[in-house]
């Protein structure tokens, strides 16, 4: 780790004791205005949405970015269109590797995932559009909580360092990771945020297509993903700095 980057994670780990208990409107504002320029929410699912709402109420020119891996339910494409009408803002939208993506399917087929554990086609269909989203960018905004995976998110900071994509420097703000999924719909159905209709079929954390499923009454809500694989270690590789 080099000195910049180190002096950047103790000022980081300063600002996010003093952001700890502050509200996503007030951590929001902070990210935008200190990082004007190139800072981006990613957008896949609910929280992401909550997060558009908030920062389109502070100012109209917030940028969002998606990936595209290919294989994303049909209502998840309705979901981003609705997205980008009812806000009016463009979504930046970032394919899956392609020489990667066709590699892995010449030469495993296209469910290898069942058998050799997601993080191979993640690799190609979400962390290497995920590298080119950030390359630019100086900061970027999750929707990431706490209570969403009690075994690898239970300690993420609301501001931090990215351990995992940038040069060292990429800062990375979890607005929303005080909050439980109450809190978000609760948001979602008072201020008519968009929501992607599976949830009203009974999935939760919705990702591709063959790798979420629906879950049961008292399951946890990220049971539904990579159903078949160890439950501890259900990252797809965008938050795996969370994996100890």
């Amino acid at each position: 780790m080099s000195e910049q980057t180190e002096i950047l994670e103790k000022e980081l780990e300063q600002l996010s004791t003093e952001y700890q208990n502050k509200t996503p409107q007030e951590i929001l504002k902070y990210a935008l205005e200190n990082y004007p320029s190139d800072i981006a929410i990613s957008f896949s699912g609910a929280e992401d949405v909550v997060l558009i709402d908030m920062a389109t109420k502070i100012r109209d020119d917030v940028r969002v970015f998606s990936l595209d891996t290919g294989r994303l339910h049909p209502e998840t494409y309705v979901f981003l269109e609705d997205v980008r009408e009812h806000y009016n803002i463009p979504i930046e939208v970032f394919f899956a590797d392609r020489d990667g993506t066709e590699k892995l399917v010449r030469e495993k087929g296209l469910f290898s995932f069942y058998e050799d554990g997601h993080g191979e086609c993640c690799g190609v269909r979400k962390l290497a559009p995920l590298r080119r989203a950030l390359a630019d960018r100086s900061a970027w905004i999750t929707g990431q909580r706490k209570d969403q995976s009690p075994n690898t998110r239970a300690s993420i900071p609301v501001i931090q360092r990215d351990p995992v994509f940038g040069n060292g420097n990429l800062v990375k703000f979890n607005p929303i990771a005080n909050w439980t999924s109450k809190q978000v719909w609760d948001y979602i159905i008072a201020n008519d945020v968009p929501f992607n209709e599976l949830h009203e079929q009974g999935f939760t954390s919705i990702g591709c297509e063959p790798c979420t499923t629906r879950i049961n009454p008292g399951q946890h809500e990220r049971e539904g993903r990579w159903w078949w694989e160890e439950a501890t270690k259900k990252e797809c590789g965008l938050h795996s700095g969370n994996i100890k």
